[in-house]
């Protein structure tokens, strides 16, 4: 499969659609069955508070997934993801409640090559202690290969 994109109809600038993800405790069950990573701060609140957490967290590679699903979305491949890196600024604390935490991410082309590479910058935000969005990655970029 090939990007869906083509590198013609893309200019720097280019915002991608935005996505707005829901998490609740249960995508944390799920996700540490799946992931493997059974760490308590992630479905013990207890714990999560002993080590100094505002409450249980999301896993930092479930959010870095979630972020990359604007990219591979808009893109139609995941397969033409050249790469994708975050840095963890701070954690999805996600309540025990109806709600949940939000997980809102945008993307937003910052450069196009001859070769059709597009670089997309991508910001994500969940709400912080005083309720307001806080910057959940930094430094987030994926490169990807777009149709020529």
């Amino acid at each position: 499969m090939a990007a869906n994109v083509s590198a013609a109809d893309v200019q720097v600038g280019l915002r991608l659609p935005g996505l707005d993800v829901p998490l609740q405790r249960v995508n944390l069950i799920m996700y540490t069955g799946v992931s493997g990573d059974f760490n308590p701060i992630h479905w013990n609140e207890r714990i999560a508070q002993m080590v100094g957490l505002p409450n249980v967290i999301a896993h930092g590679m479930l959010t870095m997934a979630e972020a990359g699903r604007v990219v591979t979305s808009w893109v139609g491949d995941p397969g033409s993801v050249l790469s994708y890196s975050v840095r963890f600024s701070k954690p999805v604390v996600v309540p025990d409640d109806d709600v949940g935490a939000m997980l809102h991410v945008s993307g937003e082309v910052v450069d196009v090559d001859e070769s059709g590479k597009a670089t997309i910058d991508l910001v994500a935000t969940s709400a912080g202690p005083d309720g307001g969005p806080v910057d959940v990655l930094q430094n987030a970029r994926a490169v990807v290969q777009l149709r020529q």
